[in-house]
């Protein structure tokens, strides 16, 4: 990108290590999804929160890569995955299991979800628990699964625009936060666009929001807080300090997971913390996976 913010050696280093680009068919719809690492390695599946893609993960994934070997997708209607006419928890929960399994390895996937990723992955979690190793769910609210489609509404250019540095420079998260790191940014916000007809426009399916019409109140048996206490397999929480996840909530978060897993706030982080904690998220990440592999 022309004008780029100067990135920090390990930035750099981390995006140097390209991507595999893949696609599988699910049901009839083209899921694209990226991997690094030995394919012959445990899996750990990195999820995307809504209107994100798998390109939010490239200077995260990298750097867990050395003992996983580490996938991110674009749920249908996402980044480079093709659209749907309806999209649900329970159809996104597949697509996430078929490409966390789509390694040599016969270990079982780690899938770590962030906002309305967190939700999916609990949901994987619910209807396939015993094929998971574990799953980490990052800044995910108890009753609102996708916590980004109020403000997304409103948001985009049914036109497109005209250029492409015109609609990267656009780029904001959702909800926003003050912290982003510029370079970072920048990077996510170039992986964010398409062009086509002339115009230029944002990857995720506009129509995503009238198409998730039940996931805004869903049912009982997929809220958080029931998926908490009832699902088979090892459960992590990462707060953000900063992010959409009272003290209130929090506390009761702790309170569901009791002895089920740890619960991890990572400091000074908004909502987004692989956009201004990237380091602190793979800290934590890094601790997480290894505890879990010697437990």
């Amino acid at each position: 990108m022309p004008d780029a913010p100067t990135s920090p050696p390990w930035f750099s280093d981390a995006l140097s290590h390209r991507p595999r680009h893949h696609t599988v068919d699910i049901d009839g719809c083209e899921i694209h999804y990226r991997s690094w690492g030995d394919p012959n390695h445990p899996p750990l599946m990195l999820v995307h929160g809504g209107a994100a893609h798998s390109g939010w993960w490239d200077h995260i994934a990298p750097l867990l890569a050395r003992q996983h070997h580490v996938l991110a997708i674009d749920l249908s209607g996402h980044g480079d995955s093709g659209h749907r006419q309806s999209y649900t928890l329970g159809g996104w929960a597949k697509e996430v299991l078929t490409v966390a399994t789509s390694g040599k390895s016969d270990a079982r996937p780690t899938i770590v979800g962030h906002s309305l990723g967190g939700w999916i992955a609990a949901s994987v979690a619910m209807r396939f628990g015993d094929a998971l190793n574990g799953i980490v769910v990052v800044d995910s609210p108890l009753h609102d699964s996708a916590p980004e489609r109020r403000e997304l509404r409103s948001r985009g250019n049914p036109g497109g625009y005209r250029t492409r540095k015109e609609i990267v420079a656009r780029f904001r998260a959702v909800p926003e936060q003050d912290t982003t790191l510029a370079y970072v940014a920048a990077h996510i916000g170039a992986e964010s666009v398409r062009k086509r007809d002339g115009r230029w426009f944002w990857k995720f399916d506009p129509a995503i929001s009238a198409r998730t019409q039940s996931i805004d109140v869903p049912a009982e048996h997929e809220e958080l807080e029931y998926v908490f206490s009832s699902m088979f397999c090892r459960i992590a929480y990462f707060r953000c300090s900063d992010g959409l996840v009272s003290d209130a909530m929090s506390d009761q978060i702790r309170g569901l997971l009791q002895l089920r897993g740890p619960f991890v706030e990572i400091a000074h982080a908004g909502h987004h913390p692989m956009l201004d904690q990237p380091q602190a998220l793979v800290a934590c990440l890094r601790t997480l996976v290894e505890m879990w592999s010697i437990t």
